[in-house]
């Protein structure tokens, strides 16, 4: 009896020493999470800093922000690393990624904490086409032109207007390969021209002055007087309200509607700091992460309890939503740039 009794307590500690190591290797809390993100969130004007900060102080965990310049740079990057993933956590991929961060299986499912609660699901939606909740998503806004009011020029009334003559060599965009602003103007043609909007680019062409590779080139050519008009969203206007005292950069709303972007983040397939990683999800749908974002981001929050600051009076929102189908913009893409490139 004694003998067997030995045994059997030495068999248990065994398996059950076996047990707790199988699941440490599974999810060990880490001190860090690695996260890939674009360089207007993670840089030292944007919203990365704050959020990092204000998360280590909560948890105790540092964030290290990869700056892979955009959403579409950023996803790439976690398909040439699908073997031996380097990051955690992909942060800025949008509506317009979403199917192909799907197919590329580079993520895996998660559900914030809290996410039913503080966010709309048309949001959690426009991110999780095919798998749910594979992506958390943390802000939104429309694309719209930005013009600048003390120009020469007339501002636009419709995309179309935008090739009109007057306008040649007058209008900076973003590479939909390397910009997810880029990719989302390309989407909202599509969804106003449908099959035909091959012909609006082909028209397009000369009013491009640049095909900048990010929004930030481009967006900064725009602001430095480059150019009258740029590509950006709806909620750009109050930056320029809140740091330089001034209402010239103006969002023109176009009747056809607008195409909405809705921001998210997703764990990595193969994450190192995968416990780590799921609290920093949890934190950025929080009150305390949301209310960093407007000013930093430059984006409406997706948490609906976050009270929009004064600037944000400045922003007009499109009376009309429109959609365009994720496979066909996809394959949009390089239809457009064998356009330009002709």
């Amino acid at each position: 009896m004694k003998k067997n009794h030995v045994l059997f307590v030495l068999t248990s500690l065994i398996f059950g020493s076996l047990a707790f190591v199988s699941c440490s290797k599974k999810e060990t809390l880490t001190k860090e999470v690695n996260i890939y993100t674009y360089d207007s969130f993670s840089g030292e004007w944007g919203a990365g800093p704050a959020i990092a900060q204000a998360f280590e102080a909560k948890t105790g965990i540092h964030v290290n922000y990869i700056d892979c310049e955009d959403g579409v740079a950023i996803l790439s990057r976690a398909v040439s690393e699908k073997a031996a993933p380097q990051a955690d956590i992909l942060l800025g991929l949008d509506n317009n990624l979403a199917l192909r961060a799907a197919k590329e299986d580079v993520l895996v499912s998660y559900k914030a904490a809290n996410l039913e609660k503080c966010v709309s699901s048309d949001f959690v939606k426009a991110l999780n086409p095919k798998t749910a909740n594979l992506l958390t998503p943390y802000d939104y806004s429309h694309f719209a032109v930005i013009f600048d009011t003390l120009s020469s020029y007339k501002a636009p009334a419709s995309l179309s207007d935008l090739t009109k003559p007057e306008y040649e060599a007058a209008f900076i965009t973003m590479d939909p390969r390397t910009s997810t602003p880029g990719l989302g103007f390309l989407s909202w043609t599509v969804a106003v021209f449908g099959d035909d909007y091959p012909k609006f680019w082909e028209a397009l062409k000369p009013s491009i002055l640049t095909m900048s590779p990010s929004w930030s080139s481009g967006y900064g050519m725009f602001t430095n007087g480059e150019s009258p008009m740029a590509i950006s969203y709806v909620t750009s206007p109050a930056y320029h309200v809140e740091y330089d005292d001034t209402d010239r950069f103006q969002a023109v709303l176009f009747d056809e509607g607008h195409v909405m972007q809705v921001e998210g983040a997703g764990l990595l397939k193969g994450a190192k700091n995968a416990a780590a990683a799921k609290m920093f999800l949890d934190f950025l749908v929080s009150t305390e992460a949301q209310e960093l974002l407007p000013i930093g981001q430059w984006m409406f929050p997706v948490n609906k309890d976050v009270v929009l600051p004064s600037c944000y009076e400045i922003c007009k929102v499109p009376s009309k939503t429109i959609y365009a189908d994720a496979e066909k913009v996809e394959k949009a893409v390089n239809v457009v740039m064998d356009i330009l490139n002709r």
